[in-house]
């Protein structure tokens, strides 16, 4: 395994200036708007969502390259927050309880939509040239209709309205495989990945984390409609997603962790020949 600078990279000042504005905001919502809440943490985790978006972002804009973003990985991450927001935006069931489920929740994910869509331009016409959809050809309609069909079985009943539970659920388990068509995308281009790539990549794998542990803690609280009388299905399916991205993840976030720990923030991640990348 081999651990290179990246060729088209932004400056570590300006990597680390995203990180510490990031986080900052992230401290201040925490102690500002929600007064140090256990719920924020929901919160959290979309704005590290938000994070990696941008970071993914400075990639295409530092390098006026769409190569080695998947455009697929992309749609899922707008099918998965389009699900989400069709309930947040409106509903209180998938919110956090403290007061920035009121309105910073959600505007972090419309900024998270932002981004996404922003980026599917840049890549799809603005660095059309550059795209590499020769290989970003990771079938998505499957995984579309399998997180339907799954979220349509085991929902929860937070929102008390099976559609809008339906579709929060379904852009859970989108948003856990939407990791795929980018790994399938490093797979079959040298597996190698720039490292504003991988910081996104592992935005997400960190906002998991933290949806996890919030969701383990709060396991009580979630409630379904129980196909067997004293198994709450739902609580598992969100967990067993959850674990599901970690592990899905699990060979890229070893060599990515050795990579900057090794050689900086700003160097590329490649994952050799040895690695099972789940595609």
């Amino acid at each position: 395994m081999a651990i290179q600078s990246s060729s088209q990279k932004s400056p570590s000042t300006s990597l680390a200036a995203v990180y510490v504005f990031f986080f900052g905001l992230i401290l201040a919502m925490h102690r500002l708007v929600s007064n140090g809440e256990f719920s924020s943490i929901m919160t959290m985790v979309v704005m590290i969502q938000c994070l990696g978006f941008v970071l993914l972002a400075m990639q295409s804009l530092s390098s006026g390259s769409a190569a080695g973003i998947s455009a697929r990985a992309l749609g899922l991450d707008a099918f998965a927050l389009v699900c989400r927001l069709s309930s947040t935006l409106w509903l209180q069931g998938y919110l956090p309880v403290d007061a920035s489920g009121d309105w910073v929740f959600q505007a972090a994910e419309i900024c998270s939509l932002i981004f996404v869509l922003g980026l599917l331009y840049q890549v799809l016409v603005q660095q059309k040239s550059t795209y590499q959809s020769e290989v970003d050809c990771c079938p998505v309609v499957p995984l579309v209709l399998v997180s339907l069909m799954l979220a349509a079985l085991l929902h929860g009943d937070m929102n008390a309205r099976p559609v809008f539970d339906t579709l929060w659920m379904t852009g859970l388990f989108a948003d856990v495989v939407a990791v795929l068509p980018q790994l399938w995308l490093i797979a079959r281009t040298g597996r190698r990945a720039d490292a504003l790539t991988s910081h996104y990549i592992a935005a997400m794998a960190l906002s998991r984390v933290f949806s996890g542990l919030f969701m383990w803690a709060a396991r009580e609280d979630l409630t379904c409609a129980e196909w067997i009388s004293g198994f709450n299905h739902a609580v598992w399916a969100i967990l067993g997603a959850h674990v599901l991205h970690l592990v899905l993840i699990a060979d890229f976030t070893y060599y990515y962790v050795k990579a900057i720990t090794l050689k900086g923030l700003t160097s590329s991640v490649d994952m050799g020949d040895d690695v099972a990348v789940w595609v």
